[in-house]
């Protein structure tokens, strides 16, 4: 029998306490949406169905118990920390959910710096842990734009990745070990250990699993020594985006590891470095580390882009100034939500990525369609910002006008068919169509053409870690009529 909303309550109530149980309205409709649908909550249209509660937790226990009530009686759970999440994956797209929430479990268990690792509670912010490791000459290298937000658990779970990752790499090759609560109530804990041959890699069931499968409780990620002194900034302006590609290509296939490596195209460049940009390409590097190896990766750079006769050098001084004020900052919030509403002028985003020979053609035919098919563009924008041996990404960047609609209607006029293009056009030629945000409620409809028949396997974790379907509906995985 489904429960009614106050029993649910009244239970939640019982297996924590009425103060970790929180039913006031306007949390449970901030708490229904996340960032993909702030122009409707800016606009204080909610159309998800609310939350019955949202449940903070304090220890691993409570998670089991919250999640074992919920599993015996079909209750979706959509799992959160931080709320920085952009693609939907916070959406509550069941009646009566529990939105289970891990903020207050915000210890930070051990910093070990002779192991070179550090572990946390879900709820840790990012910028509260790395701030502290600097203090002591170490930094985890984890620096999405959301820092300031962000808590490990939702990092993880997103499989996130920071604007230094072409040196560090993404969360997943950060994370040692981690401990995961599943829906029957099972606490699992992974070791910490450098590597194992031990099966297959069971750290990926959880990492990236948007909630779907699980909720992470603890972390423990890598830390690195910490050299700020030792950075270099090379900055160059140049024609298209080909050559820009090409320049990006022979850094990395050559082994050179820059914490950053950009590609602007004018439109996006021309919105972060309009004093420098002139309609042109922007091209940006930063080399970090040790002395020796910061000047060795920069010089061997600056011989790359020489030899490709392309660039033009900018001031070292200005992509410093740019890189020291990239992250959002909290008080961002209030002030773009200000702007959107009195101008219904909005941004948003779409990362993909692919291999080095498909990439510029994907981004020439999604900049060629956008524009031929999406109403009231202000702006549009892309550039690559996280580059491997075998490929790059592409962060696909739109401003547009929100006209003669409802605030209900931006997502469906502009928002999905904008980001529809992105994903079709990205997988018909091979590539990835989510780089790092992550699949959410939105990009749930192209699951099966991301993974073809290796659909198989995700699906088949689905079924054997949460049979009853409770965790975070719609979310990877699309709702079946």
């Amino acid at each position: 029998m489904t429960l009614k909303r106050e029993e649910i309550v009244q239970t939640l109530e019982k297996i924590l306490s009425p103060e970790q149980v929180v039913t006031e309205l306007s949390v449970l409709k901030e708490s229904s949406i996340d960032r993909f649908r702030r122009f409707e909550g800016y606009h204080g249209v909610y159309l998800q169905p609310f939350p019955a509660a949202v449940v903070y937790v304090n220890n691993s226990q409570e998670v089991s118990e919250v999640l074992k009530f919920a599993n015996e009686n079909g209750i979706n759970i959509v799992p959160r920390t931080g709320q920085s999440a952009t693609e939907g994956g916070l959406e509550t797209a069941a009646e009566n959910s529990i939105v289970l929430d891990g903020s207050r479990m915000n210890k930070i268990v051990k910093i070990d710096p002779y192991n070179m690792q550090a572990t946390v509670q879900c709820g840790v912010p990012l910028q509260k842990l790395d701030d502290l490791l600097r203090e002591q000459g170490f930094t985890t290298g984890h620096s999405p734009q959301s820092k300031p937000l962000a808590q490990l658990g939702g990092l993880v779970a997103t499989r996130s990745i920071g604007q230094l990752s072409t040196l560090y790499g993404g969360i997943e090759d950060m994370v040692v070990g981690l401990e995961a609560v599943f829906p029957n109530g099972q606490i699992s804990k992974i070791k910490n250990v450098p590597r194992r041959a031990a099966g297959p890699d069971i750290r990926h069931i959880v990492i990236g699993n948007e909630g779907a499968l699980c909720f992470i409780t603890e972390v423990t990620v890598k830390i690195f020594k910490f050299f700020p002194e030792n950075n270099v900034y090379l900055g160059y302006t140049l024609e298209n985006m080909k050559t820009g590609f090409e320049i990006l290509r022979e850094v990395m296939v050559n082994g050179y590891r820059p914490s950053v490596a950009r590609l602007y195209d004018p439109e996006d460049a021309a919105y972060h470095f309009s004093h420098f940009s002139e309609g042109k390409c922007v091209l940006i590097f930063i080399a970090e580390g040790a002395k020796p190896l910061a000047d060795a990766t920069a010089g061997a750079i600056r011989e790359i882009v020489d030899e490709s006769g392309a660039c033009t050098p900018v001031e070292p001084k200005l992509i410093q100034r740019w890189f020291e004020n990239l992250n959002w900052d909290p008080s961002d919030i209030a002030e773009e939500k200000k702007e959107i509403i009195e101008t219904k002028n909005i941004c948003n985003t779409t990362e993909i990525s692919s291999n080095w020979d498909r990439i510029h053609d994907i981004y020439e035919v999604c900049m060629e369609r956008i524009r031929n098919e999406i109403p009231d563009l202000t702006m549009l924008g892309a550039h690559s910002s996280h580059s491997y041996l075998n490929g790059t990404n592409i962060y696909f960047v739109y401003f547009y006008n929100v006209v003669n609609c409802g605030a209900e209607e931006e997502i469906t006029k502009y928002h999905l068919p904008i980001k529809k293009i992105v994903v079709e056009e990205t997988i018909k030629a091979g590539g990835s169509m989510c780089h790092h945000h992550g699949v959410g409620k939105h990009r749930t409809h192209w699951i099966k053409d991301e993974y073809g028949s290796s659909y198989y396997m995700l699906k088949t974790l689905k079924d054997a870690f949460d049979p009853n379907g409770i965790m975070n509906k719609g979310t990877i995985f699309p709702i079946e009529d």
